[in-house]
């Protein structure tokens, strides 16, 4: 595979301390790593580990307790968003993740605003979209809009195609708001993956594997990996792969799986 990998080191290298995981991903092969919040990070400890492993960091996630789809978030929301853009500039990551809603512990859903209609929700996604676009933009922090699953980790997530977010990507324009197509959590939403990958990819900024089900490396699940990465090179994709999963057994086993590829 002459794909980019990333390893994301909350769910992977869970064995070892977390700044001693960008060295032990740069040991196996990785050309970058990834992680989920960095409120919770000491910044200059994490761009320190980075720099002397001599490991990139693809990016983290730029939104918290605050969700695109609420009209009344739209401040806070972006406030959030700028503040997870100077944090990226900090560490030298090149990307944040953007979700549709706020997400607590485990990914759980915080609000399905079921009170609120579909016109509603779509016109403030869109709308706040459009900020984020200016915003990633000036900063040169790309962001990637991810669709999440809701059969099993992330019940009453709004955004669940990936149409709905690449033709809004689309419609905004930017270079530097894409989408990101979590190949898991397409497959428990929508299937046809290939088919999928080819139609949008113009539109895919950043790509997420394990395997379903199960949330675990390639090869423990349904989904033909091989086919998957040939594919998105014979499409042109460029970008990195992120390997979020949770080890079958331990890190190392599943390591030793995402290279057979």
């Amino acid at each position: 595979m002459n794909l980019k990998r990333a390893a994301c080191i909350e769910p992977m290298y869970s064995e070892i301390p977390f700044l001693d995981r960008f060295q032990a991903a740069k040991d196996d092969g990785f050309e970058f790593v990834e992680f989920w919040g960095w409120t919770d990070k000491d910044l200059d400890a994490v761009k320190a580990a980075a720099e002397k492993a001599g490991i990139g960091i693809s990016g983290f996630n730029g939104d918290a307790e605050y969700s695109l789809i609420d009209p009344t978030h739209k401040q806070p929301y972006l406030e959030f968003l700028r503040k997870s853009v100077a944090a990226a500039q900090k560490v030298g990551a090149l990307s944040v993740t953007i979700h549709s809603n706020a997400l607590g512990d485990l990914g759980k859903v915080v609000n399905h605003y079921t009170e609120l209609s579909d016109t509603v929700k779509i016109c403030s996604m869109f709308d706040m979209l459009q900020e984020c676009a200016k915003i990633a933009e000036d900063s040169g922090i790309a962001m990637n809009l991810e669709g999440l699953n809701i059969t099993t980790d992330h019940v009453g997530n709004y955004l669940q195609k990936t149409q709905m977010a690449a033709e809004m990507t689309r419609l905004i324009g930017s270079p530097m708001l894409k989408i990101l197509y979590d190949v898991y959590h397409m497959q428990l939403n929508e299937g046809s993956l290939c088919d999928t990958i080819s139609r949008y990819i113009d539109q895919i900024g950043h790509v997420h594997v394990a395997d379903a089900p199960g949330r675990h490396e390639p090869g423990t699940g349904e989904i033909n990996y091989k086919h998957v990465f040939s594919h998105l090179e014979a499409v042109g994709y460029q970008g990195r792969v992120g390997f979020e999963l949770f080890p079958k057994t331990t890190t190392a086993d599943a390591v030793k799986a995402i290279m057979s590829y």
